[in-house]
């Protein structure tokens, strides 16, 4: 079946790039390479939307009959339509001793609901070529619908069965159970899932940003039916609700059809508070033994908020630094110069409430120290004396000429107009956004990176000790 089901979930799976249109769990800049839980397109329809700048004028804030709201872009270029939507909560919503709870909502949704079984179900997606999927990610709970508009009537009612009657049959809770189980035991070997699992712990502890989104080897068998119909009960509400949609429906249409899905969930939610947290403070450094042929290394510290005024300084400093791909100065000093690492990137995370910095490489276990010293170097140079002004303008006319260009589908836009939404950025933040960019002084970005980066790395490191990557493997034993 082509369905998308999250379980295993990267750090960023929460708090969006810019240059990716600030979307997700939603890649809209590969350069990242993030977020690709909610990136979906339809087979064979990888069609273009209007030219972006032509879409951003024509972004409307609708309100359904029943009052149900929505940024919708309403677009007859291809009869596809692209809904994104998110509820407030996500896998900060889970019980304290039952991380991934959230995950197996997201998992088991659309197995079953209503009068269809799991099979028949599937069978309706698959023969109308309409993809719906569903994620946890740390503050929300998001979905997507994707569908011809001749299918519509039908990829809505779907969607209102999952939200509003799903089965949670023992066959299939078990069924999703062993594949979330058999990913996390895959996790217990991947280096790059280690890291991330421990550096989360190290910035957030017993904080609920500090566990697992697809839960544990612990929490998961320990799951029941009963917790997963409370999460449905306290999280799938209206007054969280966020939605945007792109593509041929007209308004009158899409607010019937908002109404008939939506409508029937509880007008209020039951969300526990989350605490806002500041994650630990650098420098701390953990080594994690594993027998893999590259050491793996996740870098970072705490970062700057969404809605802090100096985010976008911040933003566009992090992109000379090690957002930039090629381009960016980590990429130059570790790869290019010192040839330690085959890549490296760094990005900002934001969530509701925090913040983070992360990065990650992978190198030889031999030259893992001389990675580590190399990154440490060039972040606290950046840290003291901010980028060039060279740098800081071809950062700014990068990110200002990419983001348009970013924003090339139907899903794409409909993922950043969710985003836009969450993040309370306005509705007409396309077209304010350039001029934020330029706004970003040298002296704004330098006090970002001292921020950022003036106290140092918390670093994670997954690998072979230098000592054991200089003896061959062992041998295993025959079979007898």
């Amino acid at each position: 079946m082509a369905r998308q089901k999250a379980l295993g979930h990267r750090l960023s799976d929460q708090g969006y790039d810019e240059a990716r249109g600030e979307a997700f769990v939603t890649s809209i800049r590969p350069l990242l390479q993030r977020f690709a839980a909610l990136g979906i397109a339809l087979v064979a329809l990888a069609v273009l939307a209007p030219a972006p700048s032509h879409a951003a004028a024509k972004i409307q804030h609708l309100v359904s009959p029943g009052g149900i709201e929505a940024w919708f872009v309403q677009d007859a270029t291809v009869p596809l339509i692209a809904m994104e939507y998110a509820f407030g909560g996500g896998a900060a919503q889970d019980p304290a001793g039952k991380p991934g709870v959230g995950n197996m909502v997201a998992d088991l949704l659309d197995e079953g609901s209503g009068d269809l079984d799991s099979r028949t179900f599937h069978e309706r997606l698959e023969r109308r070529a309409i993809e719906l999927s569903f994620s946890s990610s740390r503050d929300s709970f998001r979905g997507s619908l994707r569908m011809l508009k001749d299918t519509r009537d039908e990829a809505f009612e779907l969607l209102r069965m999952a939200l509003t009657s799903p089965h949670f049959e023992s066959a299939d809770v078990e069924r999703i159970r062993a594949q979330v189980m058999s990913g996390l035991r895959r996790e217990t070997t991947n280096p790059n899932s280690l890291a991330n699992r421990k550096f989360l712990a190290l910035a957030y502890g017993e904080h609920p940003y500090g566990r697992p989104v697809n839960g544990t080897l612990d929490s998961v068998p320990a799951i029941e039916v009963a917790d997963l119909k409370d999460y449905v009960r306290r999280v799938l509400a209206r007054d969280t609700l966020k939605i945007a949609v792109v593509g041929d429906v007209d308004p009158a249409t899409l607010g019937k059809l908002l109404d008939q899905t939506f409508g029937g969930l509880p007008a209020k939610g039951d969300l526990a508070p989350v605490a806002d947290i500041e994650a630990s403070r650098p420098p701390q450094r953990f080594f994690i033994p594993l027998d893999v042929p590259q050491t793996v290394v996740t870098f970072g510290g705490p970062g700057i908020r969404r809605d802090d005024p100096k985010f976008m300084a911040a933003y566009v400093v992090n992109h000379i630094l090690g957002g930039g791909g090629l381009s960016s100065r980590l990429y130059r000093e570790v790869r290019e110069k010192r040839g330690l690492a085959y890549s490296v990137s760094e990005y900002l995370l934001w969530m509701q409430h925090s913040a983070l910095f992360v990065g990650n490489t992978g190198t030889r276990a031999d030259r893992a120290g001389d990675t580590v010293d190399a990154i440490d170097h060039e972040v606290r140079r950046m840290a003291e004396q901010g980028p060039t002004e060279q740098e800081l303008d071809e950062a700014k006319s990068y990110l200002k000429g990419s983001q348009m260009l970013a924003l090339d589908t139907s899903s794409k836009l409909a993922a950043a107009l969710l985003q836009y939404q969450i993040d309370r950025l306005g509705i007409d933040y396309i077209e304010r956004r350039n001029a934020i960019v330029d706004a970003v002084t040298a002296e704004d970005a330098r006090q970002a990176a001292q921020r950022l980066w003036g106290q140092g790395l918390n670093t994670v490191i997954v690998g072979r000790a230098p000592q054991a990557a200089a003896q061959p493997a062992a041998t295993p034993p025959a079979a007898n």
